[in-house]
This record gives C-alpha cells, sequence and structure tokens, in this order.
C-alpha cells in the first residue's frame, strides 16, 4: 500500500476561507443593523471576499497541479471533468462557490446603487453570495472528509501517527460543518428570532432546517461527538461574534435614525441546538444497531422535544427577562431604524403567540418536517462516509 498522502495544504485552506466568509457575512449583517450604509468594498465585504479568493486559488491550484503534474495514482483517486481535468469533489464546489461570490459583489453594488438598503437577508445579489458560500462551505467539509475516509485504507501508517491524523481530520470536519451549519441558520434567522419562539412556525422551520445537517455529520464520521462537537461550533462561533463585533464603535449613517448608539448592535445569540445535538449523540451512541428507518423516529422527536422544550423557555428569557439585557445575552441590540421606545421590544405581542390548538397543529407539522429533515440527513451522511473523491 501506499504511504499516507497526509493533510493537503488546500485543506486547511479550504477551512480557513468557509471560516471568513460566514464570520464576514455575520459581520455584514451588524454593519446593516449599526450603519446602514454599505459598499463594495466595506470592511466585512472584503473578509467575504477573502474567503472566496482563497478557496477559489488554492482549490483552483489543486486541481491544475492534479491534472498536469498529479501522479496516476491521484488522477485514480479524482473526479475528471470535462474529459480534462482532475478534480476532488471538495475543490469543485469550492471553486464553483468562489466564481460565484465574486459574481455576486458586482451585482451587490449595482443593486445598492438602485434600488436602496436591503430590507431582507435573502436580496437577489445576496441569494447568489450565500449560494457561493454554501458552495465553498460545503466544499471544504467534503473535502475533509474525502482525505478522512482515504487514510482508511492505508496499512502503512504507525498507530500514534494515524490516530493524531485522524483527530486533525476530525476537528477539520467539525469546524468546517459548524461553518456551515451557521449559514443554514443565518439564512432562515428571520424565522427564527426570540420574537418568534412562541410560536410554532419557529419550530417548523428549525425542524426542517437543522436535523438534515445534524444527523448527516452523525453518519459521516465515526466518532462518539460528532454532532455535539458542530453544534458547539456554531455555538462558539456565534457567541464569538455576538461579543467581540460590539466592542467596536459604530453609528448610524442612513435615516430615519430612531435607536441612537454609539456600538455596532450584535446579531442573535445562537439557538441552543447544542442541547438536542448531545441527547441525539447519546442516542446515537445507544441505538447505533438499528436501521436507519427505525432511527429517524426516535431522532426527530428526541429533537424536536428537546429544542422545543429549551428554546421555549430560553426564548422566554431572552425577550422578556431584565438579565438578558446585557453584553452576554444581547437581547437589548436594537436595529437603528426602530424605536427604542416601541412598547412590545421586551414582551410578547398579541401576534407572537398562539392558541394552544393552533401551537399543537404546528407542532404536529414540525414533527413531519423533522422526519423528512432526520431521513434525508441519515441518508446524506452514509452518502459522506463513502466520499473519497
Amino acid at each position: 500500500m501506499e504511504e499516507s498522502p497526509g493533510i493537503p495544504v488546500y485543506i486547511y485552506a479550504t477551512v480557513f476561507a468557509s471560516f471568513c466568509v460566514i464570520t464576514g457575512l455575520i459581520w455584514d449583517i451588524c454593519w446593516h443593523l449599526s450603519i446602514g450604509r454599505d459598499g463594495l468594498l466595506s470592511p466585512p465585504h472584503l473578509v467575504i471576499y477573502l474567503g472566496a479568493v482563497v478557496s477559489g486559488l488554492f482549490s483552483g491550484y489543486e486541481i491544475l497541479r492534479k491534472t498536469f503534474w498529479g501522479s496516476a495514482q491521484e488522477k485514480a483517486k479524482s473526479v475528471k471533468i470535462w474529459g480534462f481535468f482532475y478534480s476532488s469533489l471538495g475543490s469543485l464546489f469550492c471553486v464553483w462557490g468562489a466564481l460565484s461570490m465574486l459574481t455576486s459583489a458586482p451585482f451587490d453594488d449595482w443593486w445598492h446603487n438602485t434600488y436602496g438598503l436591503d430590507v431582507t437577508i435573502l436580496s437577489p445579489p445576496h441569494t447568489v453570495l450565500i449560494l457561493g458560500i454554501i458552495g465553498i462551505q460545503f466544499g471544504a467539509m467534503i473535502s475533509v472528509i474525502a482525505v478522512k475516509n482515504q487514510i482508511r485504507f492505508f496499512r502503512n501508517i504507525h498507530f500514534n501517527n494515524h490516530k493524531n491524523l485522524d483527530k486533525v481530520l476530525f476537528w477539520l470536519f467539525a469546524l468546517s460543518a459548524g461553518f456551515l451549519l451557521t449559514i443554514w441558520y443565518t439564512l432562515i434567522s428571520e424565522e427564527l428570532g426570540r420574537m418568534r419562539t412562541h410560536r410554532s412556525s419557529f419550530y417548523i422551520f428549525a425542524g426542517a432546517a437543522f436535523p438534515i445537517l445534524m444527523m448527516a455529520v452523525g453518519k459521516a464520521v465515526s466518532h462518539k461527538w460528532a454532532t455535539t462537537a458542530v453544534a458547539a461550533v456554531y455555538t462558539v462561533l456565534m457567541l464569538g461574534t455576538l461579543w467581540i463585533i460590539p466592542l467596536f464603535p459604530a453609528e448610524p449613517k442612513l435615516g430615519p435614525i430612531l435607536n441612537h448608539f454609539d456600538h455596532y448592535q450584535g446579531f442573535q445569540f445562537p439557538l441552543l441546538l447544542i442541547i438536542p445535538a448531545i441527547v441525539i449523540d447519546l442516542l446515537r451512541n445507544r441505538f447505533a444497531y438499528l436501521n436507519d428507518w427505525k432511527l429517524t423516529p426516535i431522532f426527530a422527536c428526541a429533537f424536536l422535544l428537546v429544542f422545543f422544550v429549551v428554546q421555549w423557555y430560553f426564548g422566554a428569557f431572552l425577550m422578556e427577562s431584565p438579565y438578558a439585557r446585557n453584553w452576554i445575552f444581547g437581547s437589548h441590540y436594537w436595529y437603528f431604524g426602530n424605536s427604542p421606545d416601541w412598547q412590545y421590544r421586551y414582551k410578547f405581542g398579541p401576534w407572537m403567540v398562539e392558541s394552544t390548538p393552533d401551537l399543537l397543529k404546528g407542532l404536529g407539522i414540525a414533527l413531519i418536517a423533522t422526519l423528512i429533515s432526520t431521513r434525508i440527513g441519515l441518508a446524506w451522511g452514509n452518502w459522506m462516509y463513502k466520499i473519497q473523491r
């Protein structure tokens, strides 16, 4: 057997690029909440574009290297593109994502000049940008898992070296998957704010969106706490940006300005996904002998039940408690265009809650969405566990 190639440099580069694009995106959201004005070369955009450039250059070079200078063994482990180029699957996604992100830049600049400030996260140019970000983050995750799967077949590696290599690759995988989970959340964050935690729609969106990735990562790698590690990366990243970005000065520059401040407003406190993630890992290890069809209702019910209980009460804390209005929880941060004296700023309005029958009906829909998401996630994880290219 040939010796292990180790961890290629482009793997580290793509994970770093994935980190850049998600932190830049969260900073950009805080920029819009705090300053309002935008520009093609604003600091958050530069961080996002840095991620695109790093991902595109390193992945593009890897494709060219394999095509023109790669060994026969390397080419055999690659995907052939257009009958000429040789590439890993992850590098393809990274290059496509980088091109999509860089294409969105002039599109976004034109959009702002023509239509002004965005009122939603998913404006047309931002949609192109986010698709590119997902491409890079998915590519980074797939690149790591491919290398991790390849080393299972190497026999000429000392046990300790193999163990250390596998450990590094696991954490690179957890980082890349955690960054992907964060953009997953960011995409639907407008539907998952603290004001919506007492409506069933909150749990329908969460049940449809999160299990698909959380179940997949648990299947993709052989690690006892894989799902927890990925949820922890999401949690740490969200907390880090919530606690660090507001340390820097910023003031609104686009009227009307109803809420005056002199520092950045933070994004949102992370959802408590780490709690159901721990439960899922415990159940995953306890019922490892069951097939995916039997695991689906167990995982789905556990996720929805645990997430509903913890997020319902924690959402009430974030919304109503004066102890949440500080730098730790960030419930006092407020958009400059909203009145700081709005009567429902710190309490649930009548439209923010549902009657018990409506809530139960909505939770039934949420359970169906969670079951579907869970089953797809398990199948996706089985596919990733086999990736070697």
